[in-house]
């Protein structure tokens, strides 16, 4: 389906395009926050990308930014006047955050997260709160209080979770930049599904302060943008040392484009075996075999490496990220804030009233799965020796980081499926993530960029690299990028 479009070179462009026409006075930021407006205005009954749509916000933020763009004394940064999003389990003072969740509707945080309040400080313009899998659990969006979002390059399938509606509002031109949360998967694979960038940064380098938690020692912020230029600028943004989230580290980079430039030629690449999975899709593996020779034509050596306890790494994810889960959201209670269930005799009966309207199926399956591995005579079984066996996938990494620079594996085993196709298979619906999950549980850095297409839908191209080397990944990411054409590719929506 097409739209007719004012101005569509705009809905396309990227977040540095648009501040250079900022800089030479050929467009404002009010003039292009109200055009993406509109563009919300026009799509949203199509995607559902966005929970919540701050318009007066917005161009009061708009106005502001274009005071700065036209030198009042406040410094510019590549965000400032850039219409963005941020996903719905970001606190942000005075609006409704929900976390796509029944618990919390009408819940109005009284202060903003520490990456919002970033934004905010370098002028950008949040156009409003990015639909979700509930609580950021999930791999389709399907599992949001407030409906699936749809896939721009196909209104009948899923754009991935759990960052689905930053992803899917990024691809169709709604917003220039989003932000989301990755647990195990949940920017890099929607951003595969919806052919976009969307990176994980290294553990701690984003502070975790005012997101609504799913599991914290997996949990961290990170952008999805056109280009990957965008991404580096947006992580200089959100990347700060925070005292209020204790994993948070002082940012060792300056820039986080230092190295953009750079090219591959001279980089040592491993390609990990165990990620070829059996299930991956003949398009994907094809399209993935087609960059390693777009990767060794730009001069980068590329070697099979092995990293055999990646088979285990869906198995602990799915110990260690529900256990921290049924922690996380002890604190739901449906009486502290959102949802509360009045008409019970007891406190113990209005929490248990709250919590079994509140919370959607795919929370409950996971609460119960944490609540379990953490219980009584089942805490050594599963949960200790989850967190053994991630010291040993660390370690793994960090051998295999000896060798290498970074390492590169397809995002996601498929494309875009159905709306509806795995909702019913929680086995298969976590098969999605078997790629990105290793990421979370090392606390690496990690980047998916648009890397080929399969029968008319974005396959996704993913560099990891090691602790800190955030600067890596942009860097081989960069030079993909500049030696195809998969970014360039838009939805026709």
């Amino acid at each position: 389906m097409t739209t007719q479009s004012a101005n569509p070179d705009l809905y396309f462009s990227t977040a540095r395009k648009l501040r250079a026409k900022f800089d030479a006075r050929e467009i404002s930021s009010v003039e292009a926050t109200r055009v993406m407006l509109d563009r919300v205005s026009t799509l949203e009954p199509i995607l559902n990308s966005f929970i919540t749509v701050t318009p007066e916000r917005a161009i009061a933020d708009a106005e502001a930014a274009d005071q700065r763009l036209q030198g009042s004394g406040q410094e510019t940064t590549a965000l400032t006047g850039v219409p963005v999003m941020v996903k719905d389990n970001f606190s942000t003072e005075g609006v409704e955050t929900t976390a796509a969740s029944k618990i919390l509707k009408g819940y109005v945080p009284p202060y903003d997260g520490t990456a919002v309040s970033n934004l905010k400080e370098a002028g950008a313009v949040i156009l409003g709160k990015g639909n979700l899998d509930e609580f950021a659990m999930g791999s389709s969006n399907e599992t949001s209080a407030f409906g699936p979002v749809r896939n721009p390059w196909d209104r009948e399938r899923v754009p991935g979770g759990s960052s689905g509606g930053a992803s899917a509002a990024v691809a169709a031109g709604e917003v220039f930049v989003a932000f989301g949360s990755d647990t195990g998967g949940s920017i890099r694979q929607p951003a595969a599904l919806c052919g976009v960038v969307g990176m994980k940064p290294t553990y701690g380098l984003v502070s975790r302060f005012g997101l609504l938690a799913f599991g914290s020692s997996l949990d961290q912020i990170g952008p999805l943008t056109r280009s990957v230029a965008d991404c580096a600028d947006s992580l200089n943004i959100i990347s700060s040392h925070d005292h209020r989230d204790s994993t948070s580290v002082a940012a060792p980079f300056d820039d986080f484009a230092v190295d953009i430039d750079k090219g591959v030629s001279g980089m040592n690449i491993g390609v990990p075996k165990e990620y070829l999975v059996d299930g991956i899709e003949p398009g994907v593996r094809a399209a993935f075999e087609e960059s390693l020779k777009t990767l060794e034509d730009q001069g980068a050596k590329i070697s099979e490496t092995s990293l055999p306890l990646t088979d285990h790494a869906l198995a602990v994810y799915y110990i260690i990220a529900p256990s921290e889960a049924s922690a996380n959201l002890s604190r739901y209670d449906g009486v502290k804030y959102g949802l509360g269930e009045l008409n019970a005799s007891t406190s113990a009966q209005a929490t248990e009233a709250a919590r079994g309207a509140g919370f959607g199926d795919e929370v409950k399956r996971r609460i119960f799965l944490g609540t379990y591995a953490l219980s009584a005579g089942y805490y050594d079984a599963f949960y200790k020796k989850a967190q053994q066996v991630r010291t040993l996938i660390r370690r793994e990494f960090n051998e295999a980081f000896q060798q290498f620079d970074a390492l590169v594996t397809p995002t996601s085993p498929s494309t875009a499926f159905k709306i509806g196709d795995k909702v019913d298979d929680p086995f298969q619906m976590y098969m999605n993530d078997v790629c990105t999950i290793p990421v979370n549980i090392a606390g690496l850095p990690s980047i998916s960029v648009p890397g080929g297409m399969s029968d008319g839908l974005p396959v996704g191209l993913q560099f990891i690299g090691p602790q800190f080397g955030d600067t890596a990944v942009i860097r081989a990411a960069a030079a993909y990028e500049r030696a195809t054409i998969w970014h360039q590719n838009h939805p026709l929506i």
